[in-house]
């Protein structure tokens, strides 16, 4: 007899899940879902001053990489980091996720997200819980080792005029600082990369 296919939405919010189903299920459009301590959570899917915010960070991430493929050799959007050393399993989805390299020997077809180190993950804030961000994604990415930067656009007060919030690993914390709209982000994570934090510019 064939399995059934779960089918979920946000009513399924909390659900525990299996790693299995989760990957193998059938979801309602319009959220975002993401597997965390081995239940469901659910967010609504980005608006378009989120989506305008992503797009701009993803483009700056992209064109240093193309510049510098020795030091980035991936940059995506909407991946998945496996959190080992939990008691269930979690795999949050960022909204960008940055690589030092990414190994082809054995062809694109054997590649998994569960064996990708990213250096770097971002996400962008605007309309969401901001706990995810600034509470939860913290604690969850420095358990991840190959993980050197956490990055949260926070566009909550004026999604044209947002602020920088990086987390910098130092042995075993975050180091915190914010930038402002307007200033100039550089980091030793990325020598040469220069933001100015304006997406108009």
């Amino acid at each position: 007899m064939p399995l059934v296919q779960l089918k979920l939405g946000p009513a399924d919010r909390d659900t525990p899940l299996s790693l299995d189903d989760f990957e193998s299920a059938e979801y309602e459009p319009g959220y975002k879902y993401e597997l965390i301590d081995g239940r469901l959570s659910v967010a609504p899917a980005p608006n378009l001053p989120e989506n305008f915010l992503e797009t701009w960070l993803y483009q700056e991430l992209a064109v240093y990489h193309k510049r510098q493929p020795a030091i980035l050799g991936y940059v995506t959007s909407k991946p998945r980091i496996f959190v080992e050393g939990r008691r269930r399993s979690t795999v949050p989805e960022p909204d960008i996720a940055c690589y030092a390299r990414i190994d082809l020997v054995g062809g694109l077809r054997d590649l998994a997200w569960r064996d990708m180190r990213p250096v770097l993950v971002c996400e962008i804030l605007v309309d969401g819980d901001p706990a995810k961000d600034l509470v939860r994604n913290p604690e969850l990415y420095l358990a991840v080792p190959s993980i050197k930067e956490y990055w949260v656009l926070d566009g909550r007060l004026d999604p044209e005029r947002p602020t920088l919030i990086q987390h910098r690993r130092h042995g075993k914390r975050w180091i915190v600082r914010e930038f402002p709209y307007g200033s100039t982000f550089t980091t030793k994570l990325l020598p040469g990369f220069s933001l100015r934090i304006d997406p108009y510019k």
